[in-house]
């Protein structure tokens, strides 16, 4: 399916957990050969309680240097509702909108979201790389599925994210004695190399550097043109 089409699929919500379990089967659980990241987009979406208006952002950065290089933003009506699970059909039309205006094609995309830790396995990052033909993976705030053990207390421990008897995701505690994020592979990601990306691109902070900088530019966008 293409952005284009994409823009135009008026879905309810009762089609949409059946056009999840439909796509799944096209996703792709391993990165591409020779996988070496050089651009890393981070991918967020804000969408004011009581306003159908969103705000996406998608801003790039060098996977080395962790210096932004390009930057989109999209807005527009929002017309799905909330439902957890369906999340990527109330938020991606806006993020595809951004994608579209950057001028730098990234080489991966972490979404402030959930990927296969999903009831369906088919989260907003599955559903996003999918859509975009880019390796993708979500790093998410809080479990939307499944539980995990007990992690150690410093940067870098994980523990497995479990949901009926399969592995789904990944806790992840990217700085000491801070809340972990939780890691789940989108589409052409394999989870190890998901929780490898997320470690790389959070030196300082608990989320990683891309998805903050996504973060800040749609609170930004939306302050700025809120009435």
């Amino acid at each position: 399916m293409s952005r284009r089409a994409f823009k135009a699929y008026e879905v309810s919500v009762a089609e949409a957990p059946q056009i999840q379990l439909r796509l799944r089967g096209n996703r792709v659980d391993q990165p591409p050969v020779g996988f070496a990241p050089g651009l890393v987009a981070g991918a967020d979406v804000s969408i004011p309680r009581g306003r159908d208006t969103g705000y996406a952002a998608v801003v790039v950065l060098d996977a080395a240097t962790l210096e932004v290089v390009d930057r989109a933003t999209a807005i527009g009506a929002v017309k799905f509702p909330y439902v957890p699970g369906l999340l990527s059909f109330r938020e991606l039309p806006l993020l595809l909108d951004a994608w579209c205006r950057l001028e730098l094609e990234p080489d991966v995309a972490i979404f402030d979201g959930h990927g296969y830790a999903h009831p369906r396995r088919f989260g907003l990052a599955c559903h996003g790389g999918l859509l975009l033909d880019l390796p993708a993976l979500g790093c998410a705030k809080s479990l939307l599925v499944g539980e995990h053990g007990e992690l150690g207390p410093g940067r870098g421990c994980t523990a497995e994210i479990r949901h009926e008897g399969e592995t789904v995701g990944m806790a992840v505690r990217t700085r000491s004695r801070v809340r972990p994020v939780y890691v789940s592979a989108g589409h052409q990601m394999d989870l190890e190399t998901a929780v490898d990306l997320v470690l790389s691109g959070s030196p300082r902070y608990r989320m990683p550097e891309p998805v903050r900088a996504a973060d800040r530019l749609v609170r930004r966008l939306s302050r700025e043109t809120a009435w």
